[in-house]
């Protein structure tokens, strides 16, 4: 006989389960985008297991070799396996999305933080700054860092980070300004509270929901402006399989007579950003209650 225990688990497997599935019918775009970069994460973690030929060697009897049973996207002009590339790819793509947008986002938090909630002068240099870094398009910030820093993963990451600062700390500093405002805040003053603990505590956990959402979308357009940089030659460097990189050294020469070289590294492309897309307008939809109605 099941004890208590074991009931309460199992009817929380239960509910779990039945609120995935209402998610899943109610947001299907969302729960499309959500299996999309699953894929694209699970390659890039069993990337060693899931694919046959190390993206990096080099064989010159396979050179520009058409798509075949054994190399499923056939190989470029060095030889190198398309399939595998992109598998691996998809780690330096992630890697260098999530880091640059988990960066961003944390600086972008704390310089909102502060502007909205202190104010002031602070608000005033803050607010000035953040126009002149808004008023260059993405890519174009992204260059100019990049250019700055010398093509590296790590650089990358920085370079693609800093652009995204501006639209963190705007988030932030728009909700920090109407919470700071509300009863619960005034009571925390009331009882004694420092302005520090009031701000991390209590201010900031009701202004992440709208950050998760912006985070979400902008890790497409990071992932897109790290295959711009390294298309250009200033993003992630070799031996580094990176999706840019592929279409960089193949859609020039080899557009007309080996297409394959040209449309799986921008077929992965367009799909990650159209997962991230479709997964962030899901989470704008489920985490805003305006939305919802």
């Amino acid at each position: 006989m099941a004890t208590l225990t074991e009931r309460r688990v199992d009817l929380a497997r239960e509910g779990f389960w039945s609120r995935v599935g209402f998610l899943i019918r109610r947001y299907p775009l969302g729960a499309a985008g959500a299996l999309i970069m699953a894929v694209f994460v699970l390659a890039a973690a069993f990337a060693p297991w899931i694919t046959e030929f190390d993206p990096l060697s080099t064989n010159s009897r396979l050179s520009l070799a058409p798509p075949s049973a054994e190399h499923w996207m056939g190989a470029d002009f060095m030889g190198r396996d398309i399939y595998s590339r992109i598998v691996y790819g998809a780690r330096v793509s992630l890697a260098v999305g999530v880091g640059s947008t988990a960066l961003g986002c944390a600086i972008g938090v704390v310089v909102g933080l502060l502007s909205g909630y202190i104010g002031g002068w602070v608000d005033l240099v803050v607010q000035r700054v953040s126009d002149i870094l808004q008023a260059l398009p993405l890519l174009v910030l992204a260059l100019v860092m990049s250019a700055s820093l010398g093509p590296s993963l790590r650089n990358t990451i920085i370079a693609i980070s800093i652009p995204l600062i501006p639209y963190a700390a705007r988030v932030i500093r728009a909700n920090t300004l109407a919470v700071r405002e509300l009863a619960f805040v005034e009571a925390a003053r009331a009882v004694g509270m420092s302005e520090l603990r009031i701000a991390v505590r209590h201010v900031l956990p009701n202004t992440i929901a709208p950050l998760i959402v912006l985070a979400t979308a902008q890790l497409g357009s990071a992932i897109l402006t790290e295959a711009s940089l390294s298309f250009l030659g200033l993003g992630v460097p070799e031996p580094y399989p990176s999706w840019g990189r592929m279409l960089s050294e193949s859609a020039a020469e080899y557009v007309r007579t080996a297409p394959w070289l040209v449309i799986f590294p921008g077929l992965a492309i367009s799909l990650a950003v159209f997962g991230t897309n479709l997964l962030g307008d899901a989470l704008r939809d489920v985490l805003d209650p305006r939305q919802r109605a």
